[in-house]
């Protein structure tokens, strides 16, 4: 067999394995030069399955799949991709069909490449200001006459009110940061923002003094997955032709104990009013979403997008296999599902309603971040959303807030290696592309 540093391995797709050489349970066929998956032409969860052979044929220390053959269609080939492509193999796949389709099928590889890099990135190399950078300067390259930025960090978060920002992130010595991109290709200042992009990157969260365990800290560099997914969808969709004005907000910020770190107990002051009593300082990433959903809603934009790594709630509701959707506008939320739908991208609509703005009482606030129970309590997702549906404006009218349940794996399984996954990034390109 063709083994790693060697010629790409021919990958064929076929419904039938009556020949010899195939693999016990009859899914592969191994020869010297090709790999042969077998798929009936009724099978259910084709793409599913495809995946799954796909993270088989990776682990037989194959460098480099070439998929051949006919039966390959788009949806196949990009379900071999998420299954082939690992840490230091994201882009290690040759695809086949007409060169529209390998065009399109090669720049969204590239996109997940380099956003699920981003985030497997270790806290030392990617801090809140790097991040920032990396982002800006990715996007800048696709389209440089078409993109300004603006950096706020520092003390400045603090005279300009990006509060949650400012406080998550004054306890480490690397200093938060808000970063509004804009992608504007008309040139004109006056033309309306269409759509507006924000992500949660909190570059690293040990917890804060509501400390985390050993093992629940072992992955944390995830934590600023959502803004990795919401640059790369900002990215993805410029590669396919974006021709409207869509805004990008990151909110980016370590999470780390130290003496100006803040406390439980501390309220914080939003721009917009609001008072949130600190009750769980692992409950940040929505502190500085608010900041982040603040500046969406002084664009006048229709729509609205965060994404987030956000609770572990989503993750038990969902077992990390669909993205968690939330949402106050059902018709913002069926578009979102027609997205999913047509990119193949699982997600999951869970319950949100004006009421879960109150889920997290507090005597001495408006609200808490949290409650002080484990997980925040029965329904922490949703909660979780409902203190985000405090800081957009027309009572959530065309607003998607994303909880990434299934952004990062700590280890492998029969779908994913291990590391990013970029889910969310083709579903929310296609939600703000033009059509």
């Amino acid at each position: 067999m063709t083994t790693a540093n060697s010629a790409p391995v021919s990958i064929t797709l076929t419904t039938s394995n009556n020949a010899q050489g195939w693999q016990q349970d009859k899914t592969l066929q191994i020869t010297q030069d090709n790999i042969a998956i077998y798929l009936p032409e009724d099978t259910a969860y084709r793409s599913r399955k495809i995946q799954m052979a796909a993270r088989k044929i990776e682990k037989l220390d194959i460098e480099h799949a070439a998929l051949q053959g006919d039966s390959w269609d788009e949806a196949s080939q990009w379900a071999f991709a998420l299954g082939f492509s690992c840490v230091n193999k994201l882009e290690n796949i040759s695809f086949c069909g007409e060169p529209a389709l390998i065009e399109r099928l090669n720049n969204k590889l590239a996109v997940y490449a380099w956003s699920r890099d981003l985030t497997n990135q270790t806290p030392a190399e990617l801090y809140p200001l790097k991040l920032a950078q990396l982002a800006s300067d990715y996007i800048k390259n696709l389209a440089p006459a078409y993109v300004s930025t603006r950096l706020i960090q520092g003390e400045a978060l603090k005279e300009q009110q990006w509060m949650g920002i400012y406080n998550v992130g004054k306890g480490s010595i690397n200093e938060p940061c808000l970063l509004e991109l804009d992608f504007n290709p008309s040139g004109d200042e006056n033309t309306q923002v269409t759509a507006c992009l924000v992500g949660k990157g909190i570059t690293f969260d040990s917890g804060g003094y509501s400390i985390k365990s050993n093992a629940g800290m072992f992955d944390m560099k995830c934590d600023m997955g959502g803004a990795a997914v919401v640059a790369g969808a900002l990215a993805l969709a410029i590669k396919e032709g974006l021709n409207q004005r869509v805004k990008l907000y990151l909110c980016c910020a370590e999470n780390m104990i130290s003496r100006d770190a803040y406390k439980l107990g501390d309220i914080i002051t939003y721009k917009n009013g609001v008072t949130c009593e600190i009750a769980n300082t692992d409950a940040e990433g929505r502190l500085v979403l608010a900041d982040g959903l603040m500046a969406a809603s002084e664009t006048g934009a229709p729509m609205i997008i965060d994404a987030a790594t956000l609770t572990g709630a989503a993750v038990s509701a969902t077992g990390g296999d669909y993205t968690a959707l939330f949402a106050l506008d059902n018709n913002v939320a069926a578009k979102a599902q027609a997205s999913a739908k047509v990119t193949g991208e699982a997600i999951w609509q869970l319950p949100l309603e004006p009421w879960h703005q109150d889920k997290c009482p507090s005597v001495f606030a408006d609200t808490a971040n949290s409650r002080t129970i484990k997980g925040g309590g029965a329904g922490g997702a949703s909660n979780a959303a409902g203190f985000l549906s405090r800081f957009v404006d027309n009572e959530g009218a065309g607003w998607l807030h994303f909880d990434l349940a299934g952004a990062y794996n700590g280890a492998e399984s029969g779908l994913w290696a291990a590391g990013a996954t970029g889910l969310g990034i083709a579903t929310i390109a296609d939600l703000i592309s033009d059509h």
